[in-house]
């Protein structure tokens, strides 16, 4: 599989950079195809070739598969994600993701690549409150609770009618909460989100506290419990899924560590891990958050062998935290083009190019 190329569209961004840090690792040659719109430049591996370009271009992707013959596997990051917007913008989010993630297929399809792997999410389980305390599994009740939730759904079924009728092979990949960072990148979106490094830009003294939302949840502490797994572990996920595609045919599976923490939790082991007392508000809940949301991923542990290394928040957060001290700007300037190294500008022939059914 290393002789082949991977394709990571979105793979400027935060769990797309990760897992083509861990790819070239891995000694897979990377291509990176990103508009730059949520990711960074600088995020992208120095050994990887990087396309500036958007998947609503449908000449631009064409031509990636022209340019790079030997693309064996898709892994799709790209993706607008933001839930909060995906109420008040919905027909962007179903709309664009999905347009964009068929023109994505078109051009898979058209030039013979039939492996794919897609990042997808736990939205697609707004449970109801009966159900929240349950750990997910792959077969629970699929009810996006967003827009954006309600996008992924689409191209999961675009992907089972691509399988259907073309063979396309792919494993949809339903993440909990992304956390954590690698040295050599980490969260920087803006705005910012994602609880974890909202806790610490208070650490750093670029907020002056935090905000939890709910203190009156049917939890061990009243706050909301979540699932954290490590980005690490969601891109090791993503290569053995790749590895075994020709094998799975057509797969979804759930990620995380398979325990919740509370909110309350996170903000008390930031505390511990950076020292700062991090001050923290309670403030009403938001709609539509549930109390509980805990993956079960027995499915991809017993059938690939996916065993999470990063399972105690501590580490989670202080692999967070050693990468926003280092960056406590984040990629700062950033969102500029770049040519693809010399060993990637020129693939061999088609000719010499594995076979991608």
């Amino acid at each position: 599989m290393t002789s082949q190329t991977v394709l990571v569209t979105g793979g400027a961004g935060y769990i797309g950079s990760a897992t083509a840090h861990l790819l070239v690792r891995a000694g897979y040659r990377v291509v990176v195809f990103d508009n730059l719109y949520q990711g960074h430049r600088a995020a992208v591996p120095q050994q990887a070739a990087f396309v500036l370009g958007d998947l609503a271009d449908r000449a631009a992707v064409s031509q990636v598969f022209d340019r790079y013959p030997d693309i064996g596997c898709v892994m799709h990051f790209a993706s607008y994600t933001l839930v909060g917007e995906s109420m008040e913008r919905p027909f962007k989010y179903l709309r664009d993701n999905l347009v964009n993630a068929l023109n994505l297929l078109e051009a898979m399809i058209a030039h013979g690549v039939k492996r794919f792997i897609l990042s997808s999410t736990a939205n697609l389980f707004d449970l109801p409150s009966d159900r929240a305390a349950e750990p997910i599994r792959e077969d629970a009740p699929i009810a996006p609770g967003s827009p954006y939730g309600e996008s992924k759904f689409f191209i999961e079924r675009a992907l089972h009618w691509m399988h259907r009728i073309y063979g396309l092979k792919y494993v949809s990949l339903r993440y909990f909460n992304a956390s954590g960072a690698l040295p050599e990148c980490g969260e920087d979106h803006a705005p910012e989100t994602h609880l974890i490094p909202l806790v610490l830009q208070v650490a750093l003294g670029q907020r002056p506290y935090v905000t939890i939302f709910g203190d009156d949840y049917p939890t061990r502490d009243g706050t909301c419990v979540r699932d954290y797994i490590h980005v690490a572990d969601l891109a090791e996920a993503h290569i053995l899924a790749m590895a075994a595609l020709d094998q799975l045919g057509a797969r979804c599976y759930n990620l995380g560590n398979g325990r919740g923490f509370t909110v309350k939790e996170v903000v008390e082991t930031a505390r511990k891990v950076t020292g700062a007392p991090i001050p923290a508000v309670i403030g009403p809940r938001r709609p539509g958050d549930p109390a509980v949301l805990v993956a079960s991923s027995e499915s991809i542990r017993r059938e690939l062998g996916w065993q999470p290394k990063h399972l105690d928040l501590e580490s989670i957060i202080r692999s967070a935290w050693e990468w926003h001290r280092a960056h406590p700007n984040g990629y700062g300037d950033t969102h500029l083009g770049g040519e693809a190294p010399p060993a990637l500008r020129d693939l061999p022939p088609a000719s010499q190019r594995e076979d991608k059914g």
